[in-house]
């Protein structure tokens, strides 16, 4: 199959599918964008020649017929207008996205270059993944990824991935369109796919762990009128219900290349385990505008929820708590709540057949507050001794800017391909009232009573106005220098200037308060053996500040003479594009990051605090997404990461937090094709992440589990409108495991088993 040929339509566009058998080969492999205005080639008619009339007036309506039709015959056909150029290119690309294509986003690694072309490691979940699978966030989703694990996700109420042994939550790492987030999940219904840049991202993002970027891909706006409406009811055992509803509309506003598109999402369910309902909506409007050479793009998420705010079970002496998995610790009223707002802007401007253009801007804010009971011991009786805590008036927020320009020239007989641009950042995290209050009544995990005691409502002065505030401005170079046809070199630099404050309390007591710049490489080369095998290797560099929020021994403030956090990659592997049909990646890496701050006493018995600590990650990874035959499609991983601390008074040796030696994916869908009346598809697969220290003194270790599940698709019609019910299996085996731990006393449990069953109507 050429890359202008497509197969038949899955998603409802049978008349999209009907306008390729009339379009030539020409309208798809022509270099004219998708978008242009199509043009009608000039047609000269010449005057017919005088002809004697009929005999007869009865022959006169024949001939005029015939006339006619032969005119018709002789003019050329209709070229296709702007939008039914559209509907059949996205029927083109909605058949390689069922099955499983993976197609990066430019907004990654800012290039917008084959995955085979690229010095770095990027994998990606397509969009037909996340529709079959209903990952219920981020970290569900990049259960397919290999060598990323959970983190602290506060009580189930934030994004916390752990990426190559490095992460957490709030870190800066969850990107929308490759411009930062700071909202507690990042994803929505909104997202397209997800995409992940493994290890240091510096030179594209700034300041970051040497793990990686998740990068969240938005839907946009398409120049065809489609839409869809989902209902779906979901059940956990014990008569735990919920019910959620979904509606995607969107295309062209007149024939001027401008496209609207609206999403709304709302759901209503129970928590799986003996109290707590999660509800939310969001709304999502977004137009963009399709030029010849310009691409405007503004979108707009707002997102409101009420969530349970749940710190999971206990491990004791090493073992979880001999409770039922169901079993909650805390009070019915420990919930999160909040909303948050993502506005984003972006212009794409090309400037020649070489050269692009690109700006964008970012603002994202979420405000919320929370309850939370927390256990500060559990006795050999089960008998808790707790604190009645609470955040109230927490606000995030992050506004981004970026502008940069790429394209390719010839010097020296070499050509140059290059990135050049800047961009900035003012981020805040603020938490205004910390509650803070003693608890007297007695609980017993063995014999738990509820509803005893209300919300903490007592503010403590010393812990409240939290506040994190970090700013910088950056200018970025890449250039991809190609030697031969077959072989490149990379080579790259930021320059950054950043500044950040951190500290608490009533008066404020800044505890952090740093400003440098610094200067982060990067290099890299590339062989391709072939247009669908290329090897690849890397150096990359990372930084971020120490800081804290709260107050060190004797009053220490992180300045500038305490150095960074600095993280140094090499990076080696192997890319393959088979057929434009399975992709993937098999990446070998060395992470060394420094300068971690460590605390140890003096010879005069007094604690300081430096920066020599160390820590390491080595591993390999193998990523595989696509089609295996013409009824398989497939996406599996497999990831072993060797992290441990290498360099500290205490923790030397000691494997990281919540990192797994070993992970793996597998999940398979069977396409039964014309086989059936409608169209069947059935889908499973299992993921396996091995045993994790549960703190940083590895004093308990989270065990391994295998969570296991499935999906089946039916599409029909009814009354000439496509319907897809679909039916999905979380968690098949009811196996209780648990993803991560904060401490022994807050220890995430997994979710339950839970079955959905959905249909959803395209018109």
């Amino acid at each position: 199959m050429t890359k202008c040929e497509g197969r038949r339509d899955r998603t409802g566009m049978r008349g999209a599918l009907a306008l390729m058998g009339v379009l030539t080969a020409d309208v798809f492999c022509s270099p004219i964008p998708a978008h242009a205005q199509a043009t009608l080639p000039p047609v000269t008619v010449d005057a017919p020649a005088p002809k004697r009339k009929p005999a007869t007036a009865a022959g006169t309506p024949q001939r005029r017929a015939q006339m006619q039709a032969s005119r018709r015959a002789a003019q050329p056909p209709a070229m296709p207008s702007r939008a039914e150029r559209a509907a059949a290119e996205a029927a083109v690309l909605d058949a390689a996205k069922l099955n499983y294509r993976a197609m990066p986003s430019a907004t990654t690694l800012r290039t917008g270059a084959s995955p085979l072309d690229t010095a770095q490691s990027v994998n990606v979940v397509p969009s037909q993944v996340l529709k079959d699978q209903l990952p219920r966030n981020i970290d569900d989703a990049l259960a397919n990824i290999s060598g990323v694990t959970q983190g602290n996700t506060l009580a189930g109420t934030q994004d916390a991935v752990m990426r190559r042994g490095f992460g957490d939550n709030r870190d800066g790492s969850i990107m929308r369109n490759g411009m930062p987030l700071v909202q507690s999940r990042g994803l929505t219904t909104a997202v397209e796919s997800v995409e992940v840049l493994k290890g240091p991202a510096s030179l594209v993002y700034g300041i970051m762990d040497p793990g990686g970027v998740v990068n969240t891909i938005g839907k946009r706006p398409e120049l065809y009128q489609h839409g869809s409406v989902t209902l779906l009811g979901s059940a956990y055992a014990n008569n735990k219900t919920g019910a959620d509803g979904t509606i995607d509309v969107t295309g062209p506003i007149g024939d001027g290349g401008l496209a609207y598109r609206f999403i709304g999402y709302g759901v209503s369910e129970d928590y799986w385990r003996n109290f707590g309902r999660h509800r939310e909506m969001l709304v999502a409007p977004s137009l963009a505008w399709y030029g010849d050479t310009t691409t405007v793009q503004l979108n707009y998420e707002h997102r409101e929820f009420i969530t349970p705010f749940d710190r999971g079970t206990a491990f004791v002496n090493g073992a979880p708590l001999a409770i039922p998995a169901t079993r909650r610790l805390d009070e019915p009223y420990n919930n999160a709540w909040g909303q948050s707002d993502l506005v984003q802007a972006s212009i794409e401007q090309k400037l020649n057949e070489d050269w692009k253009l690109t700006a964008a801007y970012s603002y994202n804010t979420e405000t919320s507050s929370a309850n939370q009971l927390r256990i500060t011991l559990i006795d050999a009786k089960g008998n808790e001794t707790r604190s009645n805590d609470g955040t109230w008036g927490s606000l995030s927020r992050v506004s981004y800017g970026t502008s940069y320009v790429q394209g390719a020239f010839w010097l020296g007989g070499l050509r140059n391909e290059v990135l050049f641009g800047g961009d900035a950042q003012y981020r805040t995290i603020y938490r205004q009232d910390l509650i803070r209050d003693k608890v007297t009544s007695a609980f017993n995990v063995y014999n738990p009573v509820y509803g005893l005691i209300q919300p903490g409502t007592t503010i403590s002065a010393s812990d409240s106005d939290q506040t994190d505030k970090l700013g910088q401005y950056s200018l970025f170079l890449q250039d991809t220098l190609h030697l031969t046809d077959k072989f490149a070199l990379v080579g790259g630099v930021r320059y950054m200037d950043y500044q950040q404050i951190a500290g608490r309390g009533r008066p404020f007591k800044a505890n952090t308060n740093v400003a440098a710049d610094t200067v982060l490489p990067l290099g890299g080369a590339i062989l391709k053996l072939n247009e669908q095998v290329s090897l690849y290797a890397s150096y990359t560099q990372s930084l971020k500040p120490n800081s804290t929020i709260a107050p060190l021994t004797g009053g220490v403030v992180l300045g500038s003479n305490i150095a960074p956090e600095e993280g140094t990659s090499w990076e080696t592997g192997l890319k393959f594009d088979l057929d434009k049909r399975l992709s993937g990646t098999v990446a070998f890496y060395d992470i060394d990051k420094r300068n971690v701050l460590v605390s140890q006493t003096n010879a005069s018995n007094v604690v300081e605090y430096t920066t020599a600590g160390k820590v390491r990650s080595r591993g390999a990874e193998v990523d595989v997404t696509g089609k295996i035959s013409e009824s398989w499609s497939m996406i599996g991983s497999y990831g072993y990461t060797d992290a441990r601390v290498t360099d500290d008074p205490v923790y030397a040796g000691k494997r990281l937090q919540n990192v797994a030696l070993n992970t793996a994916s597998l999940y398979l869908v069977y396409d039964f094709g014309t086989a059936l009346p409608g169209q069947l598809r059935l889908g499973g697969g299992a993921r396996y992440v091995g045993d994790r220290a549960g703190d940083a003194a590895n004093s308990f270790v989270l065990p391994s589990y295998v969570v296991a599940d499935m999906f089946a698709s039916y599409e029909t019609r009814h009354q000439n409108l496509p319907v897809i019910y679909q039916l999905n299996v979380k968690n098949l085996f009811d196996n209780v495991y648990y993803p991560s731990a904060n401490s022994a006393l807050t220890v995430a449990v997994g979710d339950a088993r839970r079955v959905s069953l959905s249909a959803t109507v395209k018109f």
